[in-house]
């Protein structure tokens, strides 16, 4: 007789590009969901740093669910659901739990109790920063999902990983995500006040960087895109404040710009560490598109455009 879990008993982890905009991110969600979230899991662990975007990917993969807490506040009736007796809560299938903000108006033990009980009734529970509550309750999630840079999904066993493992990988790349998204805004401004383009690109991710996609090649030629570069620079190097306007624009010192994830950023350019233009506009023959790269960070390795996304060595 085959095991209903017998093809999830195989995955180890699968790995996603974490997009920056808020629609990217739900959309993702929703394909994990798809992909690897069984009617059968009760318990699903989200790991990762406050403002990666774990709101938007719960949303994406468990549409209508009411979180306990937002960017906009908290929901006082949804924190102190684990003081309610749990069949009194109009058979509600699933439950939300923010462990940072959990943990600052019920005790551990309460929170351990109302998840256990959950459990025994057949109720799923979604608890962000899950590593907060692991060591306590003495058991593993069904299925982990860490978001920094990347998205690592993982069915945990007995022999792992952990929450921790999960972590710890996606806690430090995270980073490198804010630097990119910043410093991709900030060439968006240059361009459009500077060069004088309309806002006729779309946009994709590529590790520690961002891609600009044009459907035609952009009035920026290569032999501009040492200047161009240089006067992104130079705002990085003055330093100037970036923050949250509203769920569509950002500033950056007295520009406000469009964006589509502005919770994602650094808090000044001056954050954003090394970066550089890829000094050629590229062609994808498969999509028809143009593409201009802009990268962050260390450079690990030579870089091209064929292993910007290169597989790590284990």
């Amino acid at each position: 007789m085959i095991n209903k879990f017998f093809m999830q008993e195989f995955l180890l982890y699968s790995v996603y590009l974490a997009p920056r905009g808020n629609d990217r991110l739900m959309m993702l969600g929703e394909q994990i969901s798809h992909r690897h979230l069984s009617v059968n899991d009760r318990l699903i662990g989200i790991v990762g740093d406050a403002g990666s975007g774990k709101s938007s990917l719960i949303k994406g993969m468990f549409p209508g669910l009411e979180l306990s807490n937002h960017d906009h506040g908290i929901n006082p009736g949804k924190i102190m659901q684990i003081r309610d007796p749990i069949d009194s809560m109009n058979d509600a299938a699933t439950f939300h739990m923010d462990m940072r903000f959990q943990t600052a108006f019920t005790q551990m033990h309460e929170i351990v109790t109302f998840v256990r009980t959950a459990l025994v009734k057949h109720r799923r529970v979604i608890i962000e920063h899950f590593d907060l509550l692991y060591p306590h309750i003495d058991m593993n999630a069904e299925i982990l999902v860490g978001i920094g840079e990347e998205i690592i999904i993982a069915r945990p066993t007995v022999f792992g990983p952990s929450p921790k493992d999960i972590y710890e990988i996606v806690f430090p790349s995270a980073k490198y995500r804010r630097m990119a998204h910043t410093a991709e805004d900030i060439t968006m401004l240059v361009i459009m006040k500077e060069y004088g383009m309309p806002r006729n690109w779309d946009t994709n991710d590529v590790r520690k960087g961002f891609v600009m996609t044009f459907a035609n090649p952009p009035n920026v030629s290569v032999s501009e895109l040492n200047t161009l570069e240089a006067r992104v620079r130079q705002i990085i190097a003055d330093d100037l404040p970036v923050s949250y306007l509203n769920e569509e624009y950002i500033k950056i010192g007295e520009d406000h710009i469009k964006c589509a994830g502005p919770r994602i950023h650094v808090r000044s350019t001056g954050e954003i560490e090394n970066f550089r233009l890829m000094k050629e506009i590229f062609h994808d023959p498969m999509r028809g598109e143009y593409l201009l790269v802009g990268l962050v960070g260390e450079q690990e390795y030579e870089q091209s455009l064929s292993n910007l996304n290169k597989l790590s060595k284990f």
